[in-house]
């Protein structure tokens, strides 16, 4: 029986789920991306609730970060935000352990690497260069954290070449929306792996097709099973 691996690009599933499913809980939000991966391996099965899907599954393999815990001082509003204690926080801590419990999936966490907490936006910087806007402009909602995912696209990287040379599946999906992933993809099909994208509906580059397989979706399937 052919083994499938699906690979989720954690940040991007949960951009575009929120665009297309909307807002729901943390727990909610594990559960639909765990639907959303078996209709992958088969879609029937799954609305049979028949098992055959966990042989065919070899794993989910699940990329991220952890939710940001730290204490900023922003240095307009003066005040000192603790980050462990916000709703994202919490959302997106609830949204990790209902995954953990899911069967046959693996959390693969990097870091988040804070190198300055806040910065200006570069229009921002230009403007108070030319003396067009002063400090007193600036308002709380114009700085952003300057906060940056390290160790998630090795790990994608790392995952693929050693599903691949160790023969331990023979399709890959990778849900995500980027071209980082290309090197892994050409060395994947190099190894006989038959490598499918799942963009979730976002546009790609017209040259990635020739680093894939193939593109599929499970949106409108999965919207509609959601419907009835």
């Amino acid at each position: 029986m052919p083994k499938v691996a699906i690979l989720v690009d954690g940040g991007f599933y949960r951009r575009r789920a929120y665009s297309l499913f909307g807002d729901v809980s943390g727990a909610d939000r594990a559960d639909e991306l765990f639907r959303y991966c078996l209709a992958h391996v088969d879609s029937e099965a799954v609305a049979r609730k028949n098992n055959t899907v966990f042989r065919e599954l070899y794993r989910i393999f699940y990329y991220d970060c952890p939710p940001l815990s730290l204490s900023l001082f922003n240095p307009i509003t003066r005040k000192t935000t603790d980050f462990s204690k916000t709703e994202t926080y919490k959302w997106t801590k609830d949204f990790l352990d209902r995954l953990t419990q899911k069967r046959k999936v693996a959390l693969r966490l990097g870091k988040l690497a804070v190198h300055s907490p806040y910065v200006l936006g570069y229009d921002l910087v230009k403007k108070l260069s030319a003396g067009t806007i002063t400090w007193s402009d600036i308002g709380p909602n114009d700085l952003t954290l300057n906060i940056e995912q390290k160790g998630v696209d090795m790990r994608i990287g790392v995952d693929i070449a050693s599903l691949a040379f160790k023969k331990q599946v023979d399709k890959i999906v990778l849900i995500s929306g980027d071209s980082d992933f290309v090197p892994a993809a050409k060395l994947a099909r190099r190894e006989g792996i038959d490598f499918i994208l799942d963009s979730m509906g976002a546009h790609i580059a017209d040259d990635l097709f020739t680093h894939i397989d193939g593109k599929r979706s499970q949106i409108k399937s999965f919207i509609r099973k959601k419907e009835e």
